[in-house]
């Protein structure tokens, strides 16, 4: 009995009101293969008989064998039992067997609520990017995917140490202008690390998470898998912007990902929320916290005396500072794109934040007010020196006559001879 006769049987049946006898004179069948199709709870379907495999006596053998080493490799299971045919159809029984030795390590799939945490990770696109002074690298790249909406915010930053990662921190969750409630980092140095069996964060990012009023999850090492979601969204930029682009230097990769960003990466159907991560950004928000009203310490900060070479080093490049502030207190603050000194609240320095490693910039104010001030000094030196050669050449010493001591000790001439 195939499909349409069980399914024409039934509407006989059932629409018609037919008795079975009628049917199966109508349909030239027995009565009890009427009998069967009514009662059948389902079409009928072909199955075939399973036959045996050439494996089926080996399978105690390999039992035995994953029972005493559940990660035993199948080359191993194959050499023990014996086995010199086809390694492929072996290991797809081994494969079926293992899992009753192994325990499962089953991945979890996590939903997240509104404004409950975002994932953080550094992406390092495959791309040479210019950065000036004929050096050119990949810097790495924040990112940042909210958990509940999977709105994406991205930025080049230039370098991985702490005071740079917190400025982009900060960049980025000011444009967005709320604060998560919770970021997930892996074992990034900056950030922190796990110490026996305990995540330990850097004293900066306890100081940023404090003025935030938020908590940094860390994973343990080897996790990936616990922020698959911004894993996933690196791929997606690396297959999705990066091809088809080319790059002037960092300002020009940062204004055409946010370009990006804002068209099309947040304004895509998501296949896993199934809406657009736009979509769900407002309900974020408003989960999430407001930011501090006092803005954290970002960036490089140092407060040094000014040396007499007027230059002062962040990161690893060297800044000139106006040398009218040499010997005197300065405070240095280098954020993502700007070095700037100031020196009893008066701006003596400000500079483009050069990514190139190991470059002096100066300013060529700078550079000519230090040589005015050297040469007004050499001529104040040279001066003084000449006003004391002039001093030492006009000075007449007083000779005292000799005789007044003789005359003071008795020892006058006359006065002996008498």
């Amino acid at each position: 009995m195939n499909v349409e006769d069980w399914a024409e049987i039934r509407r006989l049946s059932r629409a018609e009101g037919m008795p079975i006898k009628a049917i199966a004179r109508v349909l030239g069948i027995s009565k009890n293969t009427v009998r069967r199709a009514l009662r059948a709870p389902e079409p009928p379907r072909y199955v075939r008989e399973p036959k045996g495999s050439v494996l089926d006596p080996l399978v105690p053998r390999i039992r035995e064998c994953l029972r005493a080493d559940p990660w035993m490799p199948a080359s191993v299971i194959a050499e023990r039992v014996g086995w010199e045919r086809s390694m492929s159809m072996f290991r797809a029984r081994v494969r079926e067997i293992r899992p009753d030795f192994v325990p499962a390590d089953p991945s979890s799939r996590t939903s997240y609520q509104p404004g409950e945490l975002m994932q953080c990770d550094l992406w390092f696109p495959p791309v040479q990017i210019p950065l000036g002074h004929g050096h050119s690298d990949s810097p790495p790249v924040l990112v940042m995917v909210s958990g509940y909406s999977r709105v994406m915010s991205a930025r080049m930053i230039p370098s991985r140490h702490a005071e740079d990662l917190i400025a982009g921190h900060w960049a980025l969750l000011s444009e967005l202008g709320a604060v998560p409630r919770a970021l997930v980092w892996d074992n990034e140095g900056a950030v922190g690390r796990w110490v026996r069996g305990k995540p330990v964060l850097t004293d900066d990012f306890q100081a940023f998470r404090g003025m935030l009023g938020i908590k940094v999850i860390q994973n343990r090492p080897r996790d990936p898998e616990s922020k698959g979601v911004v894993e996933r969204h690196n791929g997606y930029l690396e297959t999705s912007f990066l091809p088809g682009r080319s790059f002037t230097g960092p300002a020009d990769f940062n204004a055409q990902l946010s370009g990006w960003l804002h068209t099309r990466a947040n304004q895509r159907q998501h296949r896993r929320i199934e809406c657009r991560p736009v979509d769900r950004l407002a309900a974020d928000k408003a989960a999430m916290l407001e930011l501090p009203p006092v803005a954290p310490a970002t960036g490089w900060r140092r407060s040094l005396r000014l040396p007499r070479d007027y230059y002062v080093r962040v990161d690893t490049c060297d800044y000139s500072v106006h040398p009218s502030a040499v010997g005197r207190r300065i405070e240095v603050h280098a954020g993502l794109e700007e070095v700037t000194a100031t020196c009893d609240g008066l701006l003596v320095a400000r500079h483009e934040r050069c990514w190139a490693p190991h470059q002096s910039i100066t300013d060529p104010t700078h550079k000519a007010a230090a040589e005015a001030m050297r040469r007004a000094h050499l001529r104040a030196v040279g001066d003084r020196e000449r006003a004391c050669a002039d001093n030492a050449a006009s000075d007449e010493v007083e000779r005292r006559d000799l005789s007044g001591y003789d005359r003071m000790f008795g020892l006058d001439s006359d006065t002996t001879a008498a």
